[in-house]
């Protein structure tokens, strides 16, 4: 049973724990959370991303700063994030301010990836319209040629981004639709918690 007394003080200590269930529990895609941002017009978006790391900046992720979601992440400061686990009847909810992380982060992050991965950064502009498939593959065919025998180095629209939540909830479903909620709150620098009504 979820409960104010069951949880840890940190919701990303609280975080972990549950993720290391869910891959105990062989939940494959755990670290994957639909992440959604607003646009100038206040228009709601929504997509999955892999969270990369849980630390001290929060919840990491990589995005292009030319896409849709970087656009809006860099005008908006804010983003919500939503993890589900239906085969153990969890969710959790993530709000909070969202930050580009330091050049360095994105350099180490953008070398991890895979060669082809790394070309493929070079060869779109995500989230922009393109004529059909056939043009994205001659893209593509371009940035092989262009790297053709030499490294290929982090192009300046790759970058890691951070969201350090303010605002965190855990659910775990019941029987007879008593679902238990417990809600962390950052207030200053401490975290305080209660438990929501389903």
């Amino acid at each position: 049973m979820l409960s104010k007394n069951s949880v840890a003080a940190d919701p990303l200590v609280q975080l972990v724990d549950w993720l290391a269930e869910a891959r105990r529990a062989r939940v494959t895609d755990a670290l994957e959370v639909t992440l959604a941002t607003v646009d100038e017009r206040g228009d709601a978006d929504a997509r999955v991303v892999v969270v990369r790391e849980i630390g001290d900046h929060g919840l990491t992720f990589y995005s292009d700063t030319r896409s849709r979601k970087g656009v809006q992440l860099a005008t908006g400061g804010r983003a919500a994030m939503v993890a589900y686990w239906p085969g153990m009847s969890r969710q959790v909810r993530l709000r909070g301010e969202v930050m580009v992380l330091p050049a360095a982060v994105s350099e180490a992050a953008f070398a991890s990836r895979a060669r082809g991965a790394r070309i493929g950064y070079w060869a779109n502009h995500q989230s922009q319209p393109i004529a059909d498939r056939g043009a994205l593959v001659a893209q593509l065919e371009a940035a092989v040629h262009r790297f053709e025998g030499r490294d290929v180095p982090r192009p300046d629209h790759f970058v890691v981004w951070a969201l350090r939540p303010d605002f965190v909830e855990f659910w775990q479903r019941g029987d007879l639709h008593l679902h238990d909620r417990v809600a962390y709150t950052r207030v200053a620098d401490r975290w305080q918690t209660e438990r929501l009504q389903p």
